[in-house]
């Protein structure tokens, strides 16, 4: 699925990966398309599992350790779409 800036989820899923990360800057610097994993140092071993905690208590989900993929953290709107798969199967 295209995710697109103005995505009420989108904006969601930006303003909690900012503010968990604490990044600097407007967060409209940040598309769907902007890198994460690999792109932002505030992302490291440490970074992920604030992430993690974060979005489960910002979308009232759970996070099993199997489904938890590099794949889902390469960019704001990857993160997107498996918050948006993740939300509407629960």
């Amino acid at each position: 699925m295209t995710v697109v800036i103005n995505d009420p989820l989108f904006v969601q899923v930006r303003e909690t990966i900012i503010r968990t990360l604490d990044l600097p800057g407007p967060a409209q610097r940040f598309s769907p398309d902007s890198g994460l994993f690999g792109e932002l140092p505030e992302l490291d071993s440490m970074g992920v599992v604030l992430l993690l905690t974060a979005l489960e208590d910002r979308f009232d989900i759970q996070l099993a350790d199997d489904e938890i993929d590099a794949e889902w953290f390469v960019t704001f709107g990857t993160v997107t779409d498996f918050i948006r798969r993740r939300t509407e199967d629960a």
